[in-house]
């Protein structure tokens, strides 16, 4: 174990260490006014979870359950971003990692799953991926000219109000979709799943949550429209892309608008996609193990279905310090989820104020819910033995909504490093009234540079 922790510090270390040298060379004091398009970037990020929950009611369990006993488990990655001026409008962006860990119960048993940087694989031993590789052009086409800060995946300079963005190459579709200032990221905002993307989300990706494709953004004035075409998994919830392009795919479009509501700014997004591919009905799983006397699965019954979803997304400011958001999302729930997680509905919704008021600008209180619901269909799908991207209990005599509550306080240490302290309520985890509920106490630190 000491050996996988020196490897995970070499990397960290090193990541600090490109990014600071980056850092001395890029900020250069006698550089006055507007600043020069940034040619080139390195950046880097570090987190660490730990996460735990004391024993829990639980009359029965199965192969996806959450276990009822007390645990702990923890995931680290840390992670290197590269990035290049090609011409103008023109980058490239490489991004490599180093993941370690497990979700909670290997990331089993709730489906709104408590911790969103848990990949569907775990690992107790460090491991390297490359996450993305993808090139973004931005095209001005007028309005006023907006300043563009130095972050992660993103050259500093300037661009129009009004543009065309094209993005292609390996990438997250949640990088260009679905996103909400308040609850986005699992690294700085809440960590739960279904809060970083809409629930009800099946977005094209690997178990690590990435894929290849290609996006094209328009901006205009007050509205924005995104599309894009991705590739799918091999089967559902599978580590491998489908290597023939165009078999197995998925469609995404996003309107958004910019609007001003009591005098202060909020943005209102309404999400489609659409799958096709090789996947399941539940009816036909629940048929066949009626023929056969065996557990309902969806795996024997696929055959090339489409998967269909909608969402809304809002997200609001109150004040300089106060703001909410709320997302509601629906998909089609006769077929099994694809990608993401086991959901056919839900809402989720909450609050985020920085700490001005105490003189704490810079931290960040949160409090967020969500209510998970599937279909009829679906229960019955469970109560026969079937199993689902992350749950499946192997009965399901009392379904019910799984309903969560997460509060956090994210204190920012240093100027590089942020704590947060988080607390998370399950009632029904995995749909199953005979479950739970569970409390998941944990701590973030995250180091972005």
């Amino acid at each position: 174990m000491a050996k996988h922790l020196l490897a995970c510090c070499v990397w960290a270390f090193g990541t600090i260490f490109l990014c600071s040298s980056h850092d001395a060379i890029a900020a250069d004091p006698g550089d006055e006014g507007a600043a020069a398009p940034e040619d080139w970037a390195v950046h880097g990020q570090i987190t660490f979870v730990e996460q735990y929950h004391p024993a829990f009611r639980s009359d029965y369990r199965g192969t996806n359950s959450l276990d009822p006993g007390s645990r702990g488990d923890e995931t680290f990655d840390s992670t290197v971003y590269l990035g290049i001026r090609l011409w103008t409008g023109g980058e490239a962006w490489i991004n490599g990692e180093v993941d370690q860990g497990f979700g909670l119960s290997n990331s089993l048993g709730i489906a709104g799953f408590p911790n969103g940087e848990a990949y569907k694989i775990g690992s107790s031993l460090p491991y390297p991926k490359l996450l993305r590789l993808f090139v973004r052009q931005t095209i001005d086409r007028g309005g006023d000219s907006q300043p563009v800060e130095s972050d992660i995946n993103q050259l500093g300079g300037s661009q129009t109000s009004d543009r065309i963005v094209v993005m292609m190459g390996k990438l997250a579709v949640a990088d260009i979709f679905d996103h909400n200032v308040y609850s986005d990221d699992s690294k700085h905002t809440f960590l739960n799943w279904a809060l970083a993307d809409v629930g009800t989300f099946d977005y094209a990706a690997n178990a690590w949550g990435y894929t290849y494709g290609a996006a094209i953004e328009w901006y205009q004035d007050w509205w924005v429209v995104r599309s894009g075409l991705f590739d799918l998994s091999e089967s559902p919830n599978s580590s491998k892309l489908d290597s023939t392009f165009g078999r197995q795919f998925q469609f995404v479009t996003e309107l958004e608008e910019d609007h001003t509501l009591w005098k202060e700014p909020g943005k209102l997004r309404f999400l489609a996609f659409l799958s096709h591919a090789r996947m399941g009905l539940f009816s036909d799983a629940i048929a066949l193990s009626q023929a056969t006397g065996l557990p309902a699965a969806t795996s024997l019954v696929r055959r090339l279905h489409e998967r269909a979803g909608v969402s809304l997304n809002w997200e609001q400011h109150l004040t300089d310090d106060l703001g909410f958001f709320l997302r509601s999302g629906y998909d089609d729930p006769s077929r099994e989820p694809f990608e993401f997680i086991d959901v056919d509905e839900t809402s989720s919704g909450g609050l985020s104020l920085a700490g001005k008021e105490w003189e704490r600008p810079d931290d960040i209180v949160g409090i967020a819910f969500i209510v998970n619901g599937i279909s009829r269909e679906h229960a019955r799908y469970f109560n026969d033995g079937g199993l689902g991207i992350l749950v499946g209990d192997g009965k399901l005599r009392q379904p019910a909504n799984e309903k969560i509550i997460e509060a956090l306080y994210t204190l920012s240490a240093t100027k590089y490093l942020k704590i947060t302290a988080d607390y998370q309520f399950v009632d029904n985890p995995a749909y199953n009234a005979q479950r739970g509920p569970v409390s998941i106490f944990g701590i973030r630190l995250h180091s972005e540079l």
